[in-house]
C-alpha cells in the first residue's frame, strides 16, 4: 500500500450464496468496518426519490399490500430482462456509491477501525475492484451454493441460474483476486483462513 496511515480497503468476490457476508462478518471481528451494498440499496428502496423513479419505470406490479416496494418481486421483474436490470442498477447504484464513499471516508477517519471491507456483489461490474488493497474471492462449490440459496430461502435453482448469469464468471472473479478462501468446509477453518489474510494485510501496510 502506498499510504501507510491508509486504512486498507478489501473487496469480497464470490458466487451467489458463496458466504461473502459470512467472510467479511469474520473481517469485522478484527476490527474492521463492512459496507454491505445489498443493505444500503434495499434502505434506498423507502428513499422518496429513489422509490419514486423505480416505480415509474416498473410500474405498481412490485408493490406489495402496504403500498412498499417488494424486493422479491422487483427482482424477478429486474432479472428477467437485461435492459430492466441495467436501469434498475442505473437508478440504484450511483446512490449506493455515493453512500459506499461516505462511509470510506468516515471509517478511514476513526482510529479504532483496522480495515474496511466492501461486501458489494456487483464490485467488478461497476468499476470498485479498483478501490480495493486487497480482494478476497470466496471458493464454494456450486452445489453447495445452491443448497445454500434454497435453505435460505433466496432463490430456486431457475432464479439461482439466471442471476448468476448476470454476474461475470466466477473465473475473472478469481483471476481478479489476491487471495481465496476456501468455504466447502467448516466455520472454524473458514475462520483461520481470514485471520491468516488479515495478519499478512496489516504486515504490509
Amino acid at each position: 500500500m502506498d499510504n501507510p496511515g491508509k486504512k486498507p480497503i478489501i473487496g469480497i468476490l464470490g458466487g451467489i450464496a458463496s458466504g461473502k457476508s459470512t467472510v467479511a462478518a469474520e473481517f469485522a471481528k478484527l476490527g474492521c468496518k463492512i459496507i454491505d451494498a445489498d443493505e444500503i440499496a434495499h434502505e434506498l428502496l423507502d428513499e422518496p426519490n429513489v422509490r419514486s423513479k423505480i416505480i415509474s419505470y416498473f410500474g405498481n406490479r412490485i408493490l406489495g399490500p402496504e403500498g412498499k416496494i417488494d424486493r422479491n418481486k422487483l427482482g424477478d421483474m429486474a432479472f428477467s430482462d437485461a435492459v430492466k436490470l441495467s436501469e434498475l442498477n442505473n437508478i440504484i447504484h450511483p446512490v449506493v456509491l455515493e453512500q459506499t464513499e461516505e462511509l470510506i471516508e468516515r471509517y478511514t477517519n476513526e482510529n479504532e477501525v483496522r480495515g474496511i471491507v466492501l461486501d458489494m456483489p456487483l464490485l467488478v461490474e461497476v468499476g470498485w475492484v479498483k478501490r480495493c488493497d486487497r480482494v478476497i474471492f470466496v471458493e464454494c462449490s456450486e452445489q453447495v451454493r445452491g443448497d445454500r440459496a434454497k435453505k435460505m430461502g433466496i432463490y430456486d435453482e431457475k432464479q439461482f441460474k439466471i442471476r448468476e448469469n448476470f454476474q461475470i464468471s466466477l473465473d475473472n472473479k478469481t483471476q481478479l483476486s489476491d487471495n481465496t478462501v476456501d468455504n466447502n468446509s467448516d466455520f472454524s477453518d473458514l475462520t483461520k483462513q481470514v485471520t491468516e489474510i488479515f495478519s499478512h494485510i496489516v504486515a504490509n501496510k
